[in-house]
C-alpha cells in the first residue's frame, strides 16, 4: 500500500508539473501567436509606448517562454521581484504570479476567497452524499413501487434544471417569499449563525443538482450488486438482510459513486461559479468570472491551477479509498 501511495503520489506531482506548462503556454503564448500583447491587457490599448514596454519588462513578458516558466516554477517555491528600473515589486512564495488589473500577488486572492468556495462544496457534498446515496439505495431495494417512481422523476428533475433556476427559484420563496433565511452572505469570523444561514440555501441548491445525479447512479449500481453470486451467498448463509445490505452490497456499490465524488468535489472546490454568481458568494467562482471579464490572465491561471490540484488530490483520496471499502481492490 505504501508502495502504491509513493508512487500515485509521484505521478500526481508529474501532472501537476504537466498541467502548469500546458497552462501557462496557453495563456502567454498562444496570445502572442494571436497578435495579442499581454502588456497591453495590462495597461489597456492607448496606454503611452513606454507604459506599456515598463510593464513588458516589470513583468518578464518580452523573456523567452521557458525562461518565464522557470521564473514561474521558482516564484512558486522561493518566491520572486518584479521590477522595472526604480519600481520593484516582491512577491512572497508561493507565487503564482501578479494580477494585471489589481496589481498585486494572485495568492492573497486566491487564499482570500478559497474558504468560502471550499465550505460551499464541502457542505453541499455531505447532503448530496446522504441524501443521494439513500434515496438511490432505497429506490433499488424497492424497485417498481410508488417510491422507486417518484425518487427518479424528482432525480430527472434535479439533473434537468439548472442551478440558477432553482437558486433563483429557492431565494424566491425562502428567502424574500418566507422570509425563513437570509440571502445575505456573512463571513464565518464575524457570525456563525450568520455565516450558517446564508449558507443553507447554496448548500441546498447546489446538493439538489448532486445528489439527484448520485441517486440515479446507486440505484443502478446496487441493482446489480444484488443480482451477483456473494450476495446471495450471504443471503444463503442466513445473514441478516441489514447485514447483506449494508456490508457487503453498499460497500461494492460506492466505488463509482467515490470515482465521482473525487471529480465532482475537485471541480468544486476550484469554483462553483454558477452557484456563487446566483448566491454573491465572494468565491472563486466570482474571481475568476470577474478575471475573464478584466482579461486578468494570472487570476485566471492561478484559479486553474488551484481546480487542476483539488482535482488531483480528491482523484488520489479516492484511490485510497477504494482499498478500505472494497476487499477486491486490496486483492487485486
Amino acid at each position: 500500500m505504501l508502495a502504491y501511495l509513493i508512487r500515485r503520489l509521484f505521478a500526481a506531482a508529474v501532472m501537476l508539473v504537466v498541467i502548469i506548462l500546458v497552462v501557462f503556454c496557453i495563456f502567454f503564448l498562444v496570445p502572442r501567436w494571436a497578435g495579442v500583447d499581454p502588456a497591453t491587457m495590462f495597461v489597456g490599448k492607448q496606454a503611452d509606448p513606454g507604459a506599456i514596454e515598463a510593464v513588458r519588462q516589470k513583468l518578464g513578458l518580452g523573456e523567452p517562454i521557458f525562461v518565464q516558466v522557470w521564473e514561474f516554477f521558482k516564484g512558486l517555491f522561493v518566491g520572486r521581484t518584479y521590477a522595472a528600473g526604480g519600481d520593484v515589486t516582491n512577491c512572497a512564495a508561493p507565487c503564482f504570479g501578479y494580477s494585471f488589473r489589481n496589481e498585486q500577488a494572485i495568492w492573497p486572492v486566491l487564499t482570500d476567497r478559497f474558504p468560502v468556495t471550499l465550505a460551499l462544496a464541502l457542505g453541499a457534498a455531505v447532503l448530496w452524499l446522504l441524501f443521494g446515496v439513500a434515496a438511490g439505495v432505497l429506490s433499488a431495494l424497492k424497485r417498481g413501487t410508488l417510491w422507486d417512481r417518484s425518487a427518479m422523476v424528482v432525480a430527472l428533475a434535479g439533473v434537468s434544471l439548472p442551478i440558477y433556476f432553482t437558486g433563483l427559484l429557492s431565494l424566491a420563496i425562502f428567502s424574500y417569499g418566507l422570509g425563513w433565511l437570509d440571502a445575505q452572505y456573512v463571513p464565518l469570523e464575524e457570525s456563525f449563525g450568520g455565516w450558517f444561514g446564508g449558507m443553507i440555501l447554496p448548500w441546498v441548491t447546489l446538493a439538489f443538482l448532486y445528489a439527484a445525479m448520485y441517486a440515479r447512479i446507486t440505484r443502478a449500481t446496487m441493482l446489480e450488486v444484488m443480482g451477483e453470486d456473494y450476495i446471495r451467498t450471504a443471503r444463503a448463509k442466513g445473514l441478516r438482510e441489514p447485514v447483506v445490505i449494508g456490508k457487503h452490497a453498499m460497500r461494492s456499490a460506492m466505488t463509482p459513486v467515490l470515482t465521482m465524488l473525487g471529480m465532482d468535489l475537485g471541480a468544486l472546490i476550484g469554483g462553483a461559479i454558477l452557484t456563487e454568481t446566483t448566491f454573491s458568494l465572494p468565491g472563486l467562482g466570482q474571481a475568476v468570472l470577474k478575471a475573464i471579464s478584466d482579461k486578468d490572465l494570472p487570476v485566471i491561471l492561478g484559479v486553474t491551477l488551484i481546480t487542476s490540484l483539488a482535482v488531483i488530490i480528491a482523484n488520489l483520496v479516492v484511490d485510497i479509498l477504494y482499498a478500505v471499502i472494497d476487499p477486491r481492490v486490496r486483492l487485486a
